[in-house]
């Protein structure tokens, strides 16, 4: 088993590409891997209660239906701090399972994991 931090940095603007980091995560967790999504830049807005609802990528598995496959496997959502603030988005406003995290955490997970994939 390897462990992976499978980053985004897409939001609402870029569906297709918005929801590839969640079938990434999807499908390592799957694979028995150790995941956590970590959301940055635009990325941070799909975080939001009820924003995946409305996404969807070509020919892609709705982001609402990933996200909860994430939910329910227990993959930890971590949500950029900075790039929170920069958005307005509050834990709070955050869906179950995601957690605002500073860069230095970010960086520690980068250091641990056997892998890092960037959306």
């Amino acid at each position: 088993m390897a462990s992976f931090i499978i980053s985004g940095s897409r939001g609402t603007d870029d569906p297709t590409m918005a929801t590839l980091p969640f079938m990434a995560a999807k499908a390592a967790k799957e694979q028995g891997h150790d995941v956590v999504l970590w959301l940055q830049n635009e990325a941070v807005v799909l975080a939001r209660k009820g924003v995946a609802d409305h996404v969807t990528g070509v020919n892609l598995t709705p982001l609402k239906d990933l996200l909860a496959a994430l939910q329910n496997a227990g993959v930890p959502i971590w949500v950029c701090g900075a790039c929170a603030v920069a958005r307005q988005v509050g834990q709070s406003d955050l869906v179950a399972g995601a957690t605002i995290k500073g860069m230095p955490e970010y960086v520690q997970a980068v250091a641990m994991r056997d892998r890092n994939i960037a959306f």
